[in-house]
């Protein structure tokens, strides 16, 4: 049996994708859209505070194509906490003009392969914040869900540690140089979702994406290894640009 790599965990993550069933929404009366919208605004800000404190955390973007309107992506101390919010906001009016079109359950991971030796993960700090991350209100965002293959010769699971370690170095050292351009969140998913991984890029750039994921995928590691699921892309949605994008 191959050895399995350690990994450090922290605050759980919900990807909440959604349309806007716009036909509900222009046949409601304006007192219902000002309640419904009002609702909303209420929610983003109780989210706010929450991340004010420290507690989690919260980006909102639009969708850009078919796939949804909007996405909210969540980080909370706990499953529990990410199934509250969810049931709270389930209930409210406004979640009744939205039709829930994909969502992903994960934590926020740190594999190992790049750990710092001699390092006690609970006592570095950048490990803390990487692990318990405020998300960035960066224009653009782009999410999706990847695994690592299991075929033939194309075993992610089956190569020694060293290889896979060496590998992952290799294929990390591409990432850094888009530093300052693109933050990453890797959320670890086995026994939680579909995928193994979810990935979620931050960029005020939305080409750094493609140019980013193209470049990796001359990487052995995604070369060989990578399989990938939707991907979605859309525009940082403020609290003033989510009302103006309702408003009928």
């Amino acid at each position: 049996m191959s050895e399995a790599v350690q990994t450090l965990e922290g605050w759980y993550a919900l990807h909440d994708f959604r349309m806007i069933d716009w036909n509900a929404w222009h046949a409601a009366t304006p007192q219902e859209r000002k309640h419904a919208t009002e609702e909303l605004n209420t929610f983003l800000s109780e989210w706010q505070q929450i991340e004010n404190d420290k507690l989690g955390s919260t980006a909102v973007y639009s969708i850009v194509g078919q796939k949804a309107d909007f996405v909210f992506m969540q980080l909370r101390e706990t499953l529990e906490e990410l199934n509250d919010l969810e049931n709270a906001f389930n209930k409210s009016s406004f979640a009744a003009f939205t039709i829930p079109v994909y969502s992903y359950v994960s934590i926020v991971e740190l594999s190992s392969y790049l750990a710092k030796p001699g390092v006690d993960p609970a006592d570095d700090p950048e490990i803390q914040a990487r692990l318990k991350p405020t998300l960035p209100k960066a224009k653009h965002i782009c999410f999706y869900p990847m695994n690592k293959r299991r075929e033939g010769n194309d075993n992610w699971y089956m190569l020694p540690a060293d290889d896979r370690k060496t590998m992952m170095r290799s294929h990390g050292m591409i990432g850094r140089t888009y530093a300052g351009k693109v933050k990453q969140i890797i959320t670890g998913s086995v026994g939680l979702d579909d995928w193994e991984w979810g990935v979620t890029l931050f960029s005020d750039d939305p080409l750094h994406f493609k140019k980013l994921v193209y470049e990796m995928r001359f990487d052995e590691v995604s070369a060989r290894f990578g399989e990938f699921g939707d991907f979605y892309v859309g525009n940082l949605l403020t609290p003033e640009k989510f009302t103006k994008l309702i408003t009928v």
